[in-house]
């Protein structure tokens, strides 16, 4: 801030009273903080991210670029195309008017049955710190603040509004803070969102550790903001050190604010310095008139192709886990015939359930990118294999959404791509809710087939459905669980058979008549009269048999990865392990796409010779993907968590609270510090992953740093294959003398090169001081740990292929 900005905070804040400081504290609705004119304050418009932006009302149906989620972005293990990331992001967010992105989130892949896996960068903290620093700080640049979520421990789902997570104080340190910290410190955000979970006793938003340990102990000078309805104790919440109670208006500050300033509960000058904190928000983000933005307009960044950040970002995500006989990459020339198995490979999943959901103005499928790519001479034949969707899909076609008062008065009438008409935020203009009596959906739908259709009601509210004026339901849905999001995430669905002739157009409508607090909507969906799964896996095995290569794409869907519940299972949904199966068996060179977000288990996986992972790879995931199939590209992907061969043998699988609690009892031991301890063996280590070239590993050398930084450490290597490729060099860190308290191996750094056929490069990795301390609890500090270490330097957590020796002294 310079020194007019802080002139200018200062200057309003003496001119501005108690009750319109405390009015600054709680957003004006859903996604806004409220303008005041008078005070040249604009509104500022807070999003949704982390794989794009929705933008608010206004905004949220303009079509967004879809980026690959935060696991895909992590397995390229690239901080600098992290920071390009967070450049789009700010370059989305302005062009939806989008002042505050709530991303990223930094939590930590505690257990593969986490809800929200896939929304989160790594099981490692110093792997999260270093892609969240680059995301950051590629976000700010652009003009745009970064909300670092969720502070902290909010690692898994079930019951976030009131688990309390009983974490060791060292453990909280070393693994959940340390992500948190580095991003404050280095890349210094602008805004911090506090969770919904209490952590030891102390729900988030009233912990100490908001103004001891983020602004206090590591300089943090932003506002920190509530996650949606996670503020709900008016005094402790501003004591804290919480700025800003969202959604609104009516929050816990306002009037209840007011009251407790003027019976001295909370000091004003508490107040003072929470409007203080927005102020300078505004100032930096340029809503603030006569105070100059962080990042004026001719300093910006240049423009970036958003399609074409989505595709590279994809394709080095794309992780190869398993290559026997170098059946990848497929070689064009030599192939007649390629069978493309998967309803996954037509609709792939794209982008994970819940808040990071953006629609893009297109999705390129593996279908589609395979079409594309492939010469003429190459016949690609698809069939679904097996339906994964327990739940439906919206029904297709245009539709038109149509809002009547109590007399049947039109109040607005929506046009809509889709039978899905959800308003997350305010109804559309015209639509008061004191006045809203029913919203009804209706159009034309042509099926493609004849027989029995089945249509799902999915929300909350009474409802009554009919198909060419014939009614065929009328009942209240109601919502179980006590997530109040869950009406979006997983709402309550009826279902209802039609007999439909193809061709014969009907006319369905579903007209609602009352509705839940802040679900204002519902959606249509629809299946299609099928054949069973055993005559749809026949078809992938004939059409496998008769193919040079089969391609299969299996994954999860929204009902399994998604916002707002735990998974319960690893296994892939439905038929898809013996789908596998099968196809391997009709065709020795089969190659299986993953495509989900999170670990899932392959009890197939030594019986094809490829597997790669596409994780959630975003509207240019079919393009991507044909890149690598075909060799255009290389997998660049490593994997940022480990794979379990079983789900029995993941080490710390406990998402479900006890009486309320989840006991973190791992300690320090998470992710593949977990499975070392436990002895076990993984399917796939953290940091694999193959390429189409080799490498090999020359001269190491290590030196003590000459700053504040332990050592610097500079490897080379040497392109041994035929094709350009992309290699990360990993370094971890032993006690020569394993003392069982720490770890026996961690992550103390990791560089990205590319090389030629036959050429030589070297990486340099500095390792920071951290990497040899640990967090002494009796005296509530970091200590050094000296003694003699091991640096190992490899390809994964697994693989290494140098070390050397290095002593650390007290």
């Amino acid at each position: 801030m310079t020194s007019i900005q802080h002139s200018r905070i200062d200057a309003l804040l003496a001119g501005l009273d108690l009750a319109a400081k405390i009015g600054l504290l709680s957003g004006e609705g859903l996604w806004a903080l409220p303008a005041r004119p008078e005070i040249g304050l604009a509104r500022m418009v807070l999003s949704d991210g982390p794989a794009g932006v929705r933008g608010d009302e206004s905004a949220a149906d303009v079509p967004a670029i879809q980026l690959p989620g935060p696991t895909a972005l992590a397995s390229t293990w690239d901080p600098e195309l992290a920071r390009r990331v967070g450049r789009l992001l700010a370059q989305e967010s302005r062009r939806k008017g989008v002042h505050v992105l709530l991303a990223p989130a930094v939590n930590i892949q505690r257990s593969p049955l986490g809800g929200r896996h896939f929304e989160f960068f790594s099981e490692d903290p110093l792997l999260t710190a270093e892609l969240g620093v680059a995301y950051v700080s590629g976000v700010q640049e652009g003009g745009v603040a970064a909300t670092v979520k969720h502070f902290v421990a909010n690692d898994s789902e079930t019951d976030r509004f009131t688990v309390d997570v009983r974490v060791g104080e060292r453990a909280l340190r070393e693994i959940y803070l340390a992500p948190f910290e580095a991003i404050v410190r280095r890349a210094r955000p602008w805004a911090v969102m506090s969770a919904y979970n209490t952590v030891n006793g102390v729900p988030m938003t009233s912990h100490a550790a908001l103004n001891a340990v983020l602004r206090r102990e590591w300089g943090f000078d932003g506002v920190l903001v509530s996650d949606w309805t996670a503020a709900r104790d008016t005094v402790a919440n501003a004591l804290a050190g919480l700025d800003i109670a969202m959604p609104g208006p009516d929050t816990v500050y306002g009037d209840a604010l007011l009251e407790a300033v003027r019976d001295g509960r909370v000091p004003a000058g508490v107040v003072e310095e929470m409007a203080g904190r927005v102020l300078r928000l505004a100032a930096r983000v340029g809503a603030l008139s006569g105070a100059e933005p962080a990042v004026p307009p001719a300093d910006l960044p240049p423009r970036l192709d958003g399609r074409a950040v989505a595709r590279e970002v994809a394709t080095r995500s794309i992780t190869l886990v398993r290559n026997e006989n170098d059946v990848l990459p497929i070689d064009a020339a030599r192939v007649g015939r390629i069978a493309l198995i998967g309803s996954a490979a037509a609709e792939p999943r794209t982008i994970g359930g819940g808040s990071i959901t953006v629609h893009p103005e297109r999705v390129v499928s593996p279908l589609a990118g395979l079409r594309a790519a492939l010469p003429p001479h190459v016949e690609l034949t698809y069939t679904p294999g097996v339906a994964l969707q327990a739940t439906l899909a919206p029904l297709r076609g245009r539709f038109e959404a149509i809002f009547r008062d109590r007399h049947g008065r039109v109040l607005a009438s929506v046009p809509l791509a889709d039978a899905s008409a959800w308003w997350r935020g305010d109804p559309p203009p015209g639509v008061g809710l004191e006045a809203l009596a029913s919203l009804e959906l209706r159009g034309n739908f042509v099926p493609t087939a004849s027989g029995v259709h089945t249509f799902g009601i999915a929300g909350l509210g009474h409802f009554e459905f009919s198909v060419d004026g014939a009614q065929r339901y009328e009942g209240e849905q109601e919502m179980g669980g006590s997530d109040p999001a869950g009406v979006f995430f997983r709402p309550p669905e009826t279902r209802h058979e039609v007999e439909l002739r193809a061709g014969q157009p009907v006319l369905v409508q579903v007209r609602a008549t009352s509705f839940a607090p802040g679900s204002l909507g519902f959606s249509l969906n629809h299946e299609e009269p099928s054949e069973t799964p055993e005559e749809t896996i026949r078809a992938a095995v004939v059409a496998a048999a008769g193919a040079d290569v089969a391609v299969v794409v299996v994954g999860t869907t929204e009902e399994i990865e998604s916002e707002g519940f735990d998974r319960t299972s690893l296994d892939l949904p439905g038929r898809q392990d013996e789908l596998v199966a099968r196809v391997a068996a009709a065709n020795s060179r089969t190659v299986v796409v993953v495509n989900t977000g999170a670990p899932v288990t392959m009890p197939w996986r030594e019986e094809v010779p490829a597997i790669l992972l596409s994780w959630f790879g975003g509207q240019e995931i079919g393009a991507a993907l044909a890149d690598v199939l075909l060799g255009v590209a290389e997998p660049g992907g490593r994997l940022p968590t480990t794979w379990p061969k079983q789900q029995r043998d993941v080490p710390v699988l406990s998402v479900r609270p006890v009486d309320g609690e989840l006991a973190y009892d791992e300690g320090v031991f998470v992710g593949y510090r977990a499975w070392q301890r436990a002895g076990a063996e993984p399917a796939y280590w953290f940091g694999h992953g193959l390429g189409y070239t080799e490498w090999a590993y020359d001269a190491l050398s290590v030196s003590p740093d000459p700053g504040d930084d332990l050592a610097r450490v500079r490897v080379g290597l040497r392109n041994t294959g035929t094709r350009t490729g992309r290699e990360v060099v990993q370094i971890y860190l032993a006690p020569a003398e394993p003392d069982g308290a720490r770890p026996d191996s961690w992550l103390a750094g990791f560089a990205v090169t590319t090389a030629a056929p036959g050429e030589a490069v070297h990486a340099e990795v500095v390792i920071a001081q951290r990497a040899v301390e640990s967090w002494d609890t009796p005296g509530h500090c970091w200590r050094k740990v000296p003694g003699s270490y091991r640096i190992l330097v490899g390809r994964s957590q697994s693989d290494i292929r140098q070390e050397t020796l290095f002593e650390v002294g007290a």
